[in-house]
């Protein structure tokens, strides 16, 4: 018999949730239900949520391996942010510009809802609404990000969007080392994500659902889900199981589970955040191509993460994979470079998990009527909001509405599959070395990386 699972010990976020992540019951045998949910995370229980709302009458099942918020949804970097993993240009080249701009006024959206949520429900997730500043620290992130101004000017976004600061605004906003300006939207909110999705969990209980742990999910079919505890016969089946999906069957090409990484300080002294700034606690990066995050937390602690690790074979996800030595280093020595007073301190923590990345970078949401199943996903690490679109949209899907939500361009997305093995090794894990290497290259010739390029090709330009 393996050993339980210390979930307290998941993240910071998990071990500073107060909650008790002692496993709900599992399910007894089979039911049926209205609606099943296979995944407890953000994207199941805001449908669940949704769904209940509109209609209390509805029976609605939530199935999960382990706890609710055991995956991405408690472990992320916390930023609630208008992100969508197809950038707004990309959007525009492939639905048109109306139809990118309406997915943009979407997301932004979603962030005050996401907000407006823990309001109406108590949820004291430490949310505040406070932006993103994205540092540029050399002549050539300061080109990228003047650039992604003059695209967001192009596509009709402006200032109320996307800004550009001067290195004196920048620094002020971050006082990270070697800043020359930045950009900034104020469409981020910072999060706890644990206590997010923990409230979360319990507000779907309050209305009326029923949420199922320790109960793996063994195959999803048309109108039934059959597990290791019982069988769910429903009228529709929703799959919200994001960088898990590969271990269903069937499913082994419909994403890639690839693994992002954090760190996070001791809380910091008045004195450090004196001269590091972020005094409103926004969400921050740096205009590299290695994607890095970060956020000053409520108790002022900094919890920064990345990307770097590999993908692993076959779309293996295990729990050992959670933690990288090698990445948790190059995090720390990152962050330190960026705020050198960081040198003097503590990292407390460091985890990890993977999150889901389509073929073509494009999440999607959808429910195929005829066979009575729904599914959402793909966020490639922004799922924090776009998991609460999918939720509302997801609902409206099922209850058979035809709203604003319903013809937004994701709706009915279906991604290509990925390659067989082993190209599906060797082209994710050819992507992220690009990455890293184009960063290296930058840092070299202080020119715009020729790696760059291929990068973005290889990516669709999300």
């Amino acid at each position: 018999m393996s050993a339980p699972v210390d979930y307290a010990g998941l993240s910071l976020w998990h071990e500073t949730a107060e909650q008790d992540w002692t496993p709900r019951p599992a399910l007894v045998g089979d039911t049926d239900a209205d609606v099943a949910i296979v995944g407890a995370g953000f994207t199941g229980l805001w449908t669940a949520y949704y769904l209940l709302a509109a209609d209390p009458s509805l029976q609605v099942v939530v199935l999960e391996s382990q706890v609710a918020g055991f995956g991405a949804s408690g472990r992320n970097g916390g930023w609630c942010s208008a992100l969508f993993p197809t950038g707004t240009a990309a959007l525009a080249r492939r639905y048109g510009l109306a139809a990118a701009l309406g997915m943009h006024r979407a997301m932004t959206a979603t962030v005050d809802e996401v907000g407006a949520v823990c309001a109406l429900e108590g949820i004291e997730a430490h949310y505040r609404k406070s932006g993103t500043v994205v540092a540029a620290r050399s002549e050539v992130q300061l080109a990228r990000a003047s650039a992604e101004v003059g695209t967001a000017r192009e596509l009709g976004l402006g200032h109320e969007d996307l800004l550009l600061l001067d290195a004196a605004e920048a620094t002020r906003r971050i006082g990270a080392r070697r800043v020359l300006g930045a950009t900034f939207t104020p469409h981020c909110a910072r999060v706890h994500p644990a206590r997010l999705v923990a409230g979360l969990a319990r507000a779907v209980l309050a209305h009326g659902g029923r949420i199922y742990e320790q109960t793996p999910v063994t195959s999803i079919r048309p109108r039934t889900v059959r597990t290791t505890r019982g069988v769910v016969r429903a009228r529709h089946v929703v799959r919200a199981t994001e960088a898990y999906t590969a271990a269903l069957p069937g499913q082994r090409r419909t994403v890639v589970p690839v693994y992002s990484l954090m760190v996070a300080t001791e809380p910091l002294p008045r004195a450090f955040w004196a001269r590091a700034g972020l005094d409103e606690h926004e969400t921050f990066s740096d205009h590299r191509h290695l994607v890095v995050y970060g956020q000053r937390t409520a108790d002022d602690r900094i919890a920064f993460g990345g990307r770097g690790a590999p993908y692993h074979l076959g779309s293996a996800v295990r729990p050992d994979f959670d933690r990288s030595p090698r990445v948790f280093t190059a995090l720390r020595r990152t962050l330190v470079d960026m705020f050198p007073d960081l040198a003097a301190h503590s990292f407390t923590h460091a985890w990890g998990g993977p999150l889901s990345i389509p073929r073509d970078w494009m999440a999607s949401v959808g429910l195929d009527r005829a066979r009575g199943l729904a599914w959402a996903g793909g966020y490639v690490g922004d799922g924090v909001a776009t998991s609460n679109l999918a939720g509302r949209t997801l609902a409206d899907l099922l209850l058979g509405r035809d709203t604003e939500l319903t013809r937004l361009p994701w709706v009915g997305h279906r991604s290509p599959r990925w390659e067989p093995e082993p190209a599906r090794w060797l082209g994710v894990n050819a992507g992220l070395r690009l990455a890293a290497a184009a960063d290296a290259e930058e840092r070299l010739t202080r020119r715009p990386a020729r790696l760059g390029r291929l990068l973005d090709r290889l990516t669709g330009g999300h």
